[in-house]
């Protein structure tokens, strides 16, 4: 039986695990990949190619960039490769009906959710946010909505204590890969179907902006962990501690919850026992932090060289 042929929409790093094994396996015939352009990046604002480029020229498979994916051009090229499916992961543009409609069994998706919660662009951040205790993944074939396709497949996997975005993220992607490569025959036989999502339980996860991080001390000590456990390692939750010139950025990258009580955002101790924090119920005792422009530091060394006093307050600004 000849190979399947698949073009691969993709661009986060999310997207790798799958374009490689896709690429790998004698059954698929990946003709093309299809990414978002080199963006700036950094001081100098070099272009930085896309985790998918970067992964697609290393296997030296073909590249497109189009700036925008309804571009009438671009999807005339696509049309010309005659493809029998396209495979969108975590690519980060709305597809037109006319670009769905093009490869004969359509387009397959893999979206980081059990759908339909989480609809959005940043599934495991809220996920984890929310106090979720099990996420997965998605494998649905698209239609011209946000996310909102019908379901071939779904795969579980618990949200761990331990998990933040990183460790969840990484586990997602291979738990898509896997599921992907065992769907998309299946699929393509026609033994299974796609099912519409349910009516209930959807919900948005609107993209994740630098303020999500700010850390409201009112809040209970459980949730702003899960917001620091799901905003590592971006943007970081983050909170000012008050000192004589100006206030001082502090990134807090690991907490646990204590008992002790005190006023929302008062610093109880701070010594070898560690820093904690008072929150609008119990309060966390800080880890691992680090100062703007310095080292993560576990607390201990952090304290060494920057003393904090009991009775100093942080604050979300």
């Amino acid at each position: 039986m000849a190979a399947l042929k698949i073009i691969f929409m993709g661009t986060a790093e999310l997207s790798c695990a799958s374009l490689e094994k896709l690429a790998q396996d004698a059954r698929f015939s990946v003709c093309a990949i299809v990414t978002q352009p080199d963006k700036p990046k950094g001081r100098e604002l070099q272009l930085q190619a896309s985790p998918v480029k970067v992964l697609a020229e290393k296997m030296n498979l073909p590249v497109l960039q189009p700036i925008r994916a309804r571009d009438e051009i671009f999807i005339a090229k696509l049309r010309e490769l005659k493809p029998d499916l396209i495979v969108v992961i975590a690519y980060g543009q709305i597809l037109p009906q006319s670009l769905l409609d093009l490869p004969r069994f359509g387009c397959l998706n893999v979206h980081t959710s059990l759908l339909p919660k989480y609809r959005g662009a940043a599934p495991i951040q809220w996920a984890i946010a929310n106090g979720d205790m099990e996420t997965g993944v998605t494998v649905m074939k698209m239609d011209a909505g946000l996310d909102t396709g019908p379901v071939v497949a779904t795969r579980r996997t618990p949200i761990l204590p331990a998990d933040d975005s990183q460790t969840l993220h990484d586990r997602l992607a291979q738990l898509g890969a896997g599921l992907l490569m065992e769907t998309i025959p299946a699929y393509v036989a026609g033994s299974i179907f796609p099912l519409p999502q349910p009516k209930d339980g959807s919900c948005n996860a609107a993209k994740i902006k630098k303020e999500d991080g700010k850390i409201d001390w009112q809040l209970p000590a459980e949730i702003i962990l899960n917001r620091l456990r799901a905003f590592t390692p971006w943007p970081g939750a983050f909170t000012f501690l008050k000192t004589e010139t100006k206030p001082q950025l502090l990134k807090i990258w690991k907490a646990e919850i204590t008992d002790q009580s005190g006023k929302a955002g008062e610093v109880l101790t701070a010594d070898k026992h560690g820093l904690v924090i008072a929150c609008g119920q119990n309060s966390l005792r800080i880890l691992e932090l680090q100062r703007e422009g310095g080292k993560r530091l576990i607390t201990e060394h952090f304290l060494a060289g920057c003393s904090i006093q009991p009775g100093t307050n942080v604050h979300g600004h």
